[in-house]
């Protein structure tokens, strides 16, 4: 499986951005909870509350859609983590690396000026 930062970042991104989408559907259903306990609340005051069972039912999708949310934001916080330690062994790895060409590089450099001195030496 070959794997670039290019991709991983990529990934990286789409991954906020379905964090970002799920932390606004979370921010939603809090809201709507909100409404709901206002709306009974409201009804309570007036005397003509829903029956118990509608709104246990309600409170319970409710939770239930919250309880979803948070399996999603926990499963894509998983794979969040996933690419950043990926993305940090790869660029570890990109770091020894050119380090390992600069000093074969150098080496290889030495090697020639080396040769040359040797070769502009007059034969004795």
């Amino acid at each position: 499986m070959t794997c670039t930062i290019e991709k991983i970042l990529t990934d990286a991104k789409t991954l906020l951005e379905r964090l970002r989408e799920h932390d606004a559907a979370a921010e939603s259903l809090v809201d709507q909870s909100a409404a709901l306990h206002r709306r009974v609340a409201a009804m309570r005051e007036t005397g003509t509350a829903l029956p118990d069972q509608e709104i246990e039912s309600q409170i319970d999708r409710i939770c239930e859609m919250g309880e979803v949310m948070r399996k999603a934001v926990q499963v894509d916080d998983d794979q969040f983590c996933k690419i950043q330690e990926k993305l940090a062994q790869l660029e570890l790895e990109n770091k020894e690396l050119r380090e390992l060409l600069s000093i074969s590089s150098e080496s290889l450099h030495t090697r020639k000026e080396n040769s040359v001195d040797t070769a502009s030496q007059p034969i004795k």
